[in-house]
């Protein structure tokens, strides 16, 4: 397939998750939807079942699930809630609901309220001293447990052996999406940062050997080109999302490519593989243990501002000019952690803006006219 029938392929499915829900429903599979974020979706794979990512919507409005949530609630949560109140998730054969946040903690309830009986609810804690052998067996415990309930749903057990080869094809996927993400900044002229959000987007909605398989096919046909000689300014990305795609047109329309980014639902949720031994389940512990720089994530060495440097230098080691901060409304890590980011990039001397979203947003006149200055700043 030619770059542009892969990226419009991409582009329908990250708009449209209802419908590759409905796809594998006819196709005779369980889908499981799975809740941000760190959850191990090899288990779902492994046992047959198609994970399926829900990061709320651009596209809808929070209405009955103002029922079940608190106001202060992130509207990524609110969202995901509503898309299974409204209809669109309706589908899904089960549902994992990780605690990485004092918002995510209590969903498990919420939906179970709100769904009733209609949708089994798998919770699932992570420990924060995940580093330590009993914090891995924590880990392993939860992993076990999430296992029996998902082998319940898909009347399947899991071998190890299934889910050494899920692990094996999961990181492959990792792999392939940190090649693109290179090749991304490489050819900006042709990934802009719209497109490149849609094949980013699309892994969560797609089976990883479909995805991984056009990914690659992309990646193939990326590397044909010659590198892009890029004539406007180049950033960083970091945030937990940015998937709209007004917003990112004010990139494009201000000549901005993404050169690299450190946003959960893109770049930090594979940019640590899983080790592949004879233990699969102690190697899914082993990769959340491993995953670093993350705001939500225990650091022991925090007042180092490990995670500020590490953001800095990832400006600095991508070729791009400055950093755009997407803060999540009413996310109180993010909040909390900006004082020592900004300090980190002001040390490095990079320059970067603050934007303050949701996925509720409908104007976005005055983010536009951020990035356009910010533009200017960085063309200067």
């Amino acid at each position: 397939m030619s770059i542009e029938a892969l990226l419009k392929e991409f582009a329908e499915v990250s708009a449209n998750p209802k419908a590759q829900l409905e796809k594998y429903k006819a196709a005779g599979k369980k889908v499981i939807g799975v809740l941000p974020y760190y959850a191990p979706e090899e288990l779902v794979y492994a046992a047959g079942m198609v994970p399926m990512g829900i990061w709320g919507s651009n596209t809808k409005t929070i209405s009955r699930a103002k029922e079940y949530c608190a106001t202060f609630y992130c509207t990524i949560a609110q969202l995901a809630l509503e898309m299974l109140l409204d209809g669109t998730m309706k589908d899904l054969d089960g549902v994992i609901t990780p605690t990485i946040c004092d918002t995510l903690r209590p969903m498990s309830q919420n939906i179970r309220v709100a769904m009733g009986d209609k949708l089994p609810v798998i919770f699932l804690a992570h420990p924060q001293n995940r580093f330590a052998d009993w914090g891995l067996q924590f880990t392993m415990d939860q992993y076990h447990d999430v296992k029996k309930q998902l082998e319940k749903i898909a009347s399947k057990a899991i071998t190890p052996e299934d889910l050494q080869r899920t692990i094996k094809l999961y990181n492959r996927s990792r792999r392939a999406r940190r090649a693109f993400v290179k090749l991304a900044s490489d050819h900006c002229d042709v990934i802009t940062p719209t497109k490149r959000m849609y094949v980013l987007k699309s892994a969560w909605f797609m089976a990883k050997d479909e995805y991984t398989e056009k990914l690659e096919a992309l990646n193939a046909e990326l590397e044909k080109l010659p590198v892009c000689d890029w004539k406007g300014t180049k950033v960083v990305t970091s945030g937990i999302i940015c998937d709209n795609p007004k917003l990112l047109a004010a990139f494009e329309e201000n000549h901005i490519a993404i050169a690299a980014d450190d946003v959960a639902h893109e770049s930090r949720s594979f940019k640590t593989d899983a080790p592949e031994t004879e233990n699969p389940m102690r190697d899914l512990a082993v990769q959340y243990a491993n995953i670093d720089h993350d705001v939500l994530l225990y650091d022991p060495k925090s007042s180092e501002n490990r995670r500020g440097e590490y953001v800095a230098d990832l400006v600095k080691n991508s070729g791009a000019q400055g950093l755009v901060l997407f803060m999540q409304q009413f996310c109180d890590p993010e909040e909390m952690e900006y004082p020592y980011l900004k300090k980190a990039l002001d040390n490095a001397g990079i320059p970067h803006i603050k934007l303050g979203i949701d996925q509720q947003m409908r104007d976005f006149g005055q983010a536009r006219t951020a990035i356009q200055a910010f533009a200017d700043v960085l063309s200067l």
